[in-house]
């Protein structure tokens, strides 16, 4: 099983961050590569079995089924269940933690995921450098002023 990871720092209190990150219909409005977004079946954006459509910046569909969200420990599963990445069983968790020192919040994400062995550098590439960290770049500067 491959892992892809990125983290960040952010400046703003978990609470916070957290607010923004457990609302699974709402990345398109942070993430800059989700062209744009909707939810597709789900009561609401947090309720177990929403499922997302995501168009990424190159018009590929992405559809994700939210399959965890814990508030106390501030983290967020979900699994891709359509995609144009050659991947299985791929699931992914955002989680948001406080740093006490500062008031900021340490944010990790990452996806677990099985894959050809030829394809997971390619994927990690994808996956932790062109998802998760600039992901976790536009996070951080939606709060930094």
């Amino acid at each position: 099983m491959a892992r892809s990871y990125a983290s960040r720092v952010v400046p703003a209190a978990a609470d916070e961050v957290w607010a923004l990150v457990r609302d699974f219909g709402g990345l398109p409005g942070w993430h800059p590569a989700i062209g744009s977004g909707e939810l597709e079946s789900g009561a609401s954006p947090t309720e177990l079995g929403a499922v997302r459509r995501l168009v990424v910046g190159d018009g590929g569909v992405v559809r994700e089924r939210l399959v965890g969200l814990d508030d106390t420990a501030r983290s967020c599963t979900y699994e891709i269940t359509e995609g144009p990445f050659p991947v299985r069983s791929y699931r992914s968790t955002i989680r948001v933690l406080p740093i006490t020192a500062t008031g900021d919040s340490f944010v990790e994400w990452y996806a677990d995921y099985d894959a050809e062995g030829a394809d997971e550098a390619k994927l990690d590439e994808i996956f932790g450098g062109g998802v998760f960290g600039p992901g976790l770049k536009a996070l951080a500067d939606h709060y930094a002023s």
